[in-house]
């Protein structure tokens, strides 16, 4: 029997990997989690064959999270459930321990199929690369704003970004205003998403 621990903090997302798996007779989810600190200590307690989990989740990442449970349970494959398909991602991943990699877009089937691969020992690293990396390179954005955009992308907001590099919230609206001219980019919504998207690319 393979067990499966589930780590999203979008629960819609666990019910319906959880409703498909279930019809699986060697494979059963023993726990799930929102956060990355809870999918720690349910790893720990349940110790699960097998860890899928999202890269982006509140109080820790999915890639310090991979590490941890790796130190922890060597034998747990972990595998990453995500809609970030930046080289620089998975290859975080890949050097936290984790044995593979899976869009959110898949469809359920291929989530099975990779979790079966893994327990098998394969590693699954086969999601298509967008090819940005050379203009990222290119992206006119001192190393400040970098930070910033990095710091949205993870669902900051200007007061709290204020606060965690010590500098004035109008500060922080100033490099968010020369941010938006840089990247030709319409409004919070926009960079939002820029943000999102590219986070681990810098």
């Amino acid at each position: 029997m393979i067990s499966i621990v589930i780590a999203e903090d979008h629960q819609s997302l666990i019910d319906g990997i959880k409703v498909f798996l279930e019809y699986e007779e060697d494979i059963t989810v023993v726990g799930e989690a929102n956060d990355g600190k809870k999918l720690l200590d349910i790893v720990i307690k349940k110790k699960p064959d097998v860890v899928i989990t999202d890269i982006r989740m509140p109080k820790m990442d999915g890639i310090t999270a991979t590490k941890l449970i790796k130190k922890e349970l060597p034998d747990c494959h972990v595998i990453a459930f995500t809609m970030y398909d930046q080289d620089e991602a998975i290859t975080q991943m890949q050097e936290a321990g984790a044995s593979g990699y899976i869009m959110k877009n898949s469809p359920l089937k291929t989530v099975l199929s990779v979790v079966r691969r893994v327990v098998s020992g394969e590693k699954v690293f086969d999601t298509p690369i967008q090819p940005q990396k050379a203009e990222n390179k290119s992206i006119p954005l001192s190393k400040r704003e970098m930070e910033i955009v990095k710091l949205v992308g993870e669902g900051k907001t200007s007061q709290e970004i204020a606060e965690l590099l010590f500098i004035e919230k109008s500060t922080v609206d100033t490099h968010r205003k020369n941010i938006l001219k840089k990247l030709n980019l319409q409004g919070k919504s926009e960079l939002l998403r820029f943000s999102m998207e590219r986070k681990y690319d810098f």
